[in-house]
């Protein structure tokens, strides 16, 4: 379904601004049958992105990270590597929100909506997140 869409990021990870305790992440979408696109922000709690980083075996890059990169450099791959993690557990939740069906106006989709969905979607395609982060930092 989402091949359909052409999806961009624009900007993200950044605090919800009042809702502390969640990250969004805010993405351009255009459906091919739209005379335009929309932004829509997707916002990821916390705890779930805690979970989802054990989910996905994140202290296992970090630790990959640390063997590929020079000691004084570690600081800053790791601190990328968490923003493109985050990146990625919000254009997951993205399509699942396409897959749901999604309307042509500026959207949020709330921390709460695809919890479940997107714990399993993860789980599920771990190496895939991991090896697409190791790329995105050219190691």
């Amino acid at each position: 379904m989402t091949d359909d869409f052409r999806i961009t990021f624009f900007f993200g990870p950044e605090e919800v601004p009042d809702r502390s305790g969640s990250l969004r992440c805010v993405f351009n979408v255009k459906k091919r049958s739209w005379k335009g696109g929309i932004q829509v922000g997707v916002e990821l709690p916390k705890p779930q992105l805690e979970r989802l980083q054990e989910r996905g075996q994140f202290a296992e890059l970090v630790e990959m990270i640390r063997a590929k990169v020079e000691p004084e450099m570690f600081a800053e791959y790791a601190s990328r590597a968490r923003d493109l993690f985050t990146q990625q557990m919000c254009r997951v939740k993205l399509d699942l929100a396409i897959a749901g069906g999604i309307g042509q106006e500026n959207q949020t989709i709330a921390a709460e909506a695809f919890q479940e969905e997107l714990d399993r979607a993860v789980a599920a395609s771990a190496d895939d997140s991991r090896q697409a982060i190791l790329t995105e930092l050219d190691l």
